[in-house]
């Protein structure tokens, strides 16, 4: 087959732009929330709530995508994006910052798994590892890239000019997918049109039916455990970095950004040898360093301790999820609904993202703050575990 280049760099543009504009401001909140008066479990709503909106709806963008086709979904989800950007300049109190939040989670849910499956669309058989640990670059190097401008433009002209560079950064990337990517009738996958036709409708549209794949469910399981304490990364180190170390903005910057660093740089080479080897044993890898890591960031009490703590988490999400998009190609594939399996994984991911906010909150609160990160590194651990229990069979 004749790999088409220009929708792949079209797409890795389009991610890396949007996650990079996404990145600016998500170590800011935190803080910015706290200086607004929000209280732990309140700082959690506000990261949880673009998850809740995200996980309602990408279930069904993803499904919808397999049979209307990719483009209109991530060019109304990046429109929606920069609409969103302009409104956080008007916040005015902690509600405020939640909506917008919950329209911001609705946006995202039209973007990122309906670009990953346009990406699976397109894969050959037996590449998996390789172009999804690519593309995921884009991804990855935008988060990284992010932190570190947020927080030099936040020192430097105040969080608003962070809010209006990440609508710039939107609008680009919704311009970018509005004139290169093909025309609907293009872009829409050969499932799609034998579902749409009802020459053959795709096997796994429904996800009841996807769940019932072993295969499907470890990955699912995997996923939205690990991504519980990624939210509760995301969401309180910034926090304790500023509160207890005194760090500033550029600092904190600096250390969410290692973490997407390192396991930017990871892509390409886990995704290389996740076609090289057993895809399941890398993932049980990552999973063991991960929870190590996060006991690692309980007890880091300094500046450095939190970067090397930070990376090694990093390290183990890029050589854990190169593999697990790997083999949700593979499933996506056999089920004839890339999209609706995409969408699966990053429904995993929203729940993740709106569990460890939520859940990390309710242990500052009523506990204290070292304990968040221990929750963190067992539920790691109980996700790899089971993700090795289901993988096998």
């Amino acid at each position: 087959m004749v790999f088409p280049f220009r929708i792949f760099l079209t797409l890795f543009s389009a991610v890396f732009v949007t996650t990079m504009g996404a990145g600016l401001v998500a170590p800011l909140l935190p803080v910015y929330a706290h200086e607004l008066g929000a209280e732990a479990l309140e700082i959690g709503l506000i990261f949880g709530s673009f998850s809740l909106t995200r996980s309602l709806f990408v279930p069904y963008f993803g499904k919808w995508s397999d049979r209307r086709g990719r483009k209109p979904f991530i060019v109304i989800g990046l429109f929606g994006y920069f609409l969103v950007s302009l409104a956080f300049t008007a916040t005015e109190g902690v509600w405020s910052l939640i909506a917008i939040r919950l329209a911001q989670g609705f946006a995202s849910a039209m973007v990122l798994p309906v670009a990953q499956a346009y990406v699976g669309d397109m894969t050959p058989s037996g590449w998996e590892g390789r172009m999804m640990g690519v593309f995921n670059i884009a991804l990855y190097f935008g988060l990284s890239a992010g932190p570190v401008l947020g927080g030099v433009l936040r020192d430097w002209a105040g969080i608003d000019v962070s809010f209006l560079s990440m609508g710039a950064l939107a609008l680009f990337g919704f311009l970018l997918s509005l004139i290169l990517l093909p025309r609907e009738k293009s872009s829409r996958t050969k499932e799609a049109a034998a579902a749409k036709s009802g020459s053959e409708r795709p096997v796994g549209h429904g996800y009841s039916t996807l769940l019932k794949r072993p295969a499907v469910r470890a990955l699912f399981l995997f996923r939205a455990t690990f991504t519980t304490a990624i939210g509760i990364t995301w969401t309180f180190l910034p926090l304790g970095a500023g509160t207890r170390l005194g760090l500033s903005s550029s600092a904190i910057g600096f250390v969410v950004m290692v973490n997407v660093l390192v396991a930017a740089l990871c892509q390409a080479p886990m995704g290389y040898l996740a076609d090289r080897i057993s895809k399941g044993l890398m993932v049980g890898i990552g999973g063991v360093m991960g929870a190590g890591a996060m006991l690692f960031l309980s007890e880091a009490s300094t500046f450095w301790g939190l970067v090397l703590a930070n990376s090694l988490f990093g390290l183990a999400g890029g050589i854990a999820f190169p593999p697990v998009m790997a083999l949700g190609v593979i499933e996506g594939r056999a089920a004839r609904a890339m999209g609706s399996l995409m969408g699966l994984l990053a429904l995993a991911h929203s729940l993740g993202m709106l569990a460890g906010p939520v859940l990390g909150g309710f242990f500052i609160d009523w506990f204290s703050f070292d304990w968040i990160f221990r929750v963190g590194a067992g539920i790691i651990a109980l996700g790899t575990l089971i993700f090795w229990m289901q993988y096998k069979r």
